[in-house]
């Protein structure tokens, strides 16, 4: 790992023109610049790809549907050592960049990812309501992995740890990406959860219809790695590494 880590930022897009536009912008403002930006476009019909062409940001092609495959692409594409992932409607504050390079300035972690505060929706729920998300899919995801998740919206990789793992993420679009990426890093690499308050997100995922969607996909993701990974397997096996 290098003492001055380059770094990329990978923005997964379908569609997200207008919150893609703003996050842009905020990643323009970072106290510590992103070595590039790489924005995946997922076969969009909007103008998702003029408009990150149009701040410098290099513009990649995926047409298999769906976030992780996405996601893939663009950790493919990617030159940084370090490798930082957000969704095209998070918005990053100005350390954001600088926090994850910190946080990874770590040599014991290979992956790192926070939490974040919604900035749409009932002023006074927004900060409850995003600890509630996270607390429940940080509940649900732990016992299954026997470590910390990732959560796609904030969440920073070394690109080695990427390459170790690339041929074994799945590339359903039927799950999660981000909870798919944790099963594989967590088998030999270290997952770090960092405090801070560096992003805001959107409160949609929140949403009835949507959050029982990303449930279903939860649970489908934890459903793929059986049986192998049923968790007193997967947790014996992290035992006897760390023995």
């Amino acid at each position: 790992m290098p003492q001055d880590p380059t770094v990329s930022v990978v923005i997964p897009v379908r569609d997200d023109a207008v919150p893609l536009a703003a996050c842009l912008r905020a990643l323009a403002a970072q106290s510590r610049p992103a070595d590039e930006i790489v924005v995946v476009d997922n076969a969009s019909t909007d103008d998702s790809a003029a408009v990150a062409r149009a701040t410098g940001a290099r513009v990649v092609f995926c047409g298999e549907r769906g976030i992780p495959a996405a996601a893939a692409t663009g950790y493919d594409a990617a030159q940084g050592d370090l490798i930082l992932r957000l969704d095209a409607d998070s918005l990053p504050a100005p350390g954001w960049i600088a926090s994850m390079v910190d946080a990874l300035a770590d040599p014991e972690v290979d992956a790192v990812t926070a939490g974040a505060v919604f900035y749409d929706g009932p002023e006074r729920q927004r900060r409850p309501m995003a600890w509630a998300f996270l607390g429940t899919y940080t509940a649900f995801a732990f016992p299954a992995l026997g470590h910390a998740p990732l959560w796609g919206s904030n969440m920073a990789f070394r690109r080695a740890a990427w390459e170790n793992v690339r041929d074994r993420v799945h590339l359903d679009p039927r799950l999660h990406d981000d909870l798919d990426l944790a099963f594989h890093l967590g088998e030999d690499h270290r997952i770090r959860i960092v405090s801070g308050r560096h992003m805001r997100v959107s409160s949609r995922t929140v949403r009835p219809r949507r959050f029982a969607k990303s449930f279903s996909r939860g649970m489908g993701t934890v459903f793929a790695h059986w049986p192998r990974e049923i968790p007193p397997l997967r947790w014996a096996r992290r035992l006897g590494r760390r023995r």
